[in-house]
């Protein structure tokens, strides 16, 4: 019997991963996909996390990605890859998180003794974690591991937190949650993101908006207001638990000690990054 909380490895995730997404919030990674020639921001993103899986087209990234709407998808994919090969766009996309971590954390905190402890251990972590259903996560296994520490750190957070995505993607399908009604459920959590940036970064409209609220209604999960329900919220927390069953096992590797202290050296991260402006202001909330 693991004496590892049933929560541990989400306070976990919850550190770990938000370092790992500044990349894709960061105007280094805007420049060094326009010097390649992907100069779309919406092309940039899909092209920077999907490069992983090869030259793929619009279905397997909303396969994958979830959320998105395919159209939007498919205004860029394929034809991003006629620009720039997925090897070139991974090249690039290291050569920003390297930029961007030096430029939010520091150079001594890239150089830190903490910081080759975090990566040493994110990685044991990520040896524990499964290719089998998880395309996300086994795409990005495939990939070398840099040999910087902060680099390191960043792609194992890349494993961990694709890993952990591709099973919330199956307790979302369990719990009847369609790709809006997963956004729309999230935000009137309180934590997802805020409509005004889902509606302008994952192709839907407000009416499409709209009427996954009604959806959500009609099963008693969302309330006339917005909020969830009480069953809303029992069946989000179930989602919740649900991926931190599929997701235990890299925590469960690590063991209690490394889980706390990774816990310990990715807020610290965190939270300089944050302090640096790593996210914008108005990125989550119901408004």
């Amino acid at each position: 019997m693991s004496s590892l909380h049933p929560r541990a490895g989400r306070r976990c995730h919850n550190v770990v991963n938000p370092l790992h997404s500044t990349v894709y919030f960061s105007p280094d990674f805007t420049d060094e996909l326009g010097r390649i020639g992907i100069e779309d921001p919406d092309a940039a993103y899909f092209a920077g996390r999907a490069a992983a899986l090869g030259a793929v087209g619009p279905g397997a990234v909303a396969a994958t990605f979830y959320n998105f709407n395919h159209d939007l998808i498919a205004k860029h994919l394929p034809a991003v890859w006629d620009t720039a090969s997925p090897q070139t766009v991974l090249d690039a996309r290291l050569r920003a998180a390297d930029s961007t971590l030096r430029r939010l954390l520091g150079d001594d905190i890239v150089s830190s003794a903490d910081m080759a402890e975090a990566a040493e251990l994110a990685l044991r972590a990520a040896e524990a974690c499964t290719r089998h259903a998880r395309p996300l996560y086994a795409a990005h296994a495939d990939l070398p591991v840099p040999t910087e520490p902060h680099l390191a750190y960043w792609h194992a957070a890349t494993l961990l937190r694709e890993h952990r995505g591709d099973g919330h993607l199956a307790a979302l399908l369990a719990a009847g949650f369609d790709p809006l009604e997963a956004l729309v459920s999230h935000t009137a959590t309180g934590k997802g993101m805020s409509p005004r940036w889902i509606l302008a970064t994952r192709g839907w409209g407000r009416s499409d908006w709209e009427a996954a609220e009604a959806r959500l209604r009609e099963r008693g999960l969302l309330d006339a207001e917005g909020g969830l329900t009480e069953s809303g919220t029992a069946l989000r927390a179930e989602v919740e638990e649900h991926t931190d069953r599929l997701d235990r096992a890299p925590y469960e590797h690590l063991g209690v000690t490394g889980v706390e202290r990774l816990t310990e050296l990715g807020r610290g991260f965190l939270m300089t990054a944050a302090v640096a402006g790593a996210f914008p202001p108005d990125l989550v909330g119901k408004a």
